[in-house]
């Protein structure tokens, strides 16, 4: 039929979700990871295997948005809101880029001392730096060549976190047994609920809208948009499946080799365990895999910071003058010689602070007909999604209460 919709190849249709992982491979996910090895074996395995399920719901529903809506979840948020509401809602989202920042940049900083000796602070410029040339080559070299870029860092990280898994002797029974929800004290549950928080990262939830946007522009298509969601339910299980194996990988990692070890809280002193314990080789690829995600996920939290900015204030803002905005905060904390694990935490929590405010809208959205028409979520998604709202928003309080208390 002349003007009937020819669908590519579905293979060709993939790639955004494969930038969105980058969000969950990212310094803090390798902190938390590793700490929960190191501290507790195989015990919280249960926990990223629950937060990747959740992370593919969310990517899911926001690819799903762009689809729908030709439209980003920011956009698509600020038609609820008067002026001031906007504002404010930006401002907590740049809040939220600049903690992103924070925890990337400062892991990038980290693999430059820990590989060259590079100063931290002046390791996080470059990391600044070289995230801003990577983001430039998505608005001069198209969204491909961006996609192309994370993707060939993601596969570094791949091969970087999860070289060591092979050298650790690691127990597949005791790999299984953790597949049991349970813990072990508030200690266990304040990791787990840190776990989960940042692996629920919400510059990731607002991010994949505007990835599929960028990538495909809108469509009133219905078969293009049927080609689409098909290709996009492949991309997000593929891409958050690699994701979620590099996350187990490390907690595996870390329980077979880091158990008993000091100052494995730390992303240094887990390097030194790893290069004690493995050997140096070993640990010189596993920095390798932290410099990589440190600068891929500021690359991806920039490319964030400035889709939600020019959707929420409707105005276009030169992606350098976005970029060192967000970028100040993590270089003045470097300078400042303040302790970087504690900085990276706090970071995190920051984060989980976010999440409610960009998951909520999200499901919101999707479950509107008014908004989605054909593509609006069945009665069990919108409920699964509902669910996991509320577990994502009482973990994350828990945590946020205990660590104004002093017990986190």
């Amino acid at each position: 039929m002349p003007g009937a919709y020819k669908a590519p190849g579905l293979w060709r249709l993939l790639g955004p979700a494969f930038v969105a992982a980058i969000a969950y491979v990212d310094p803090g996910n390798v902190a938390a990871n590793l700490t929960a090895g190191a501290r507790y074996g195989y015990l919280l395995v249960w926990v990223l295997v629950l937060a990747n399920v959740m992370a593919v719901l969310f990517q899911y529903l926001s690819a799903k948005l762009g689809i729908a809506t030709g439209r980003s979840l920011a956009s698509v948020a600020a038609d609820r809101m008067g002026p001031k509401t906007t504002t404010a809602y930006w401002m907590q989202a740049q809040f939220i880029a600049m903690a992103t920042d924070i925890a990337e940049v400062i892991g990038g900083a980290i693999a430059l001392n820990l590989l060259f000796g590079v100063p931290l602070p002046i390791g996080g410029i470059i990391i600044g730096a070289i995230s801003m040339a990577v983001l430039q080559s998505q608005q001069h070299g198209g969204q491909r060549t961006f996609e192309r870029i994370i993707m060939a860092f993601l596969a570094v990280i791949t091969i970087g976190f999860v070289t060591g898994l092979f050298f650790s002797g690691f127990s597949p029974t005791q790999m299984i047994g953790g597949l049991v929800p349970r813990l072990a004290g508030t200690d266990s549950l304040l990791l787990a609920t840190s776990m989960l928080g940042a692996t629920i990262m919400p510059h990731a939830i607002y991010m994949h809208s505007s990835l599929i946007n960028d990538r495909f522009g809108g469509s009133d298509e219905h078969e293009r948009r049927k080609q689409l969601l098909r290709a996009t339910r492949l991309d997000v299980v593929l891409a958050l499946a690699l994701a979620g194996s590099v996350n187990v990988a490390m907690l595996l990692l870390a329980a077979a080799s880091l158990g008993g070890a000091e100052n494995t809280d730390t992303i240094e002193g887990a390097h030194a365990a790893i290069a004690s314990g493995l050997g140096g080789l070993v640990a010189t690829i596993f920095a390798v895999g932290l410099l990589a995600s440190g600068l891929a996920s500021a690359s991806v939290g920039a490319y964030a910071g400035s889709s939600v900015t020019r959707d929420l204030l409707r105005i276009k803002i030169p992606v350098w003058a976005q970029r060192l905005v967000t970028l100040a905060p993590a270089i003045i904390i470097l300078f400042l010689g303040v302790e970087p694990t504690w900085a990276l935490v706090m970071s995190q929590v920051a984060l989980s602070l976010g999440i409610p405010f960009a998951a909520i809208p999200l499901v919101r959205a999707t479950s509107s007909p008014a908004i989605m028409g054909r593509l609006v979520n069945s009665p069990p998604i919108r409920t699964i999604a509902w669910v996991s709202c509320a577990v994502i928003v009482l973990l994350n309080v828990a945590l946020v209460v205990l660590t104004a208390l002093g017990e986190a």
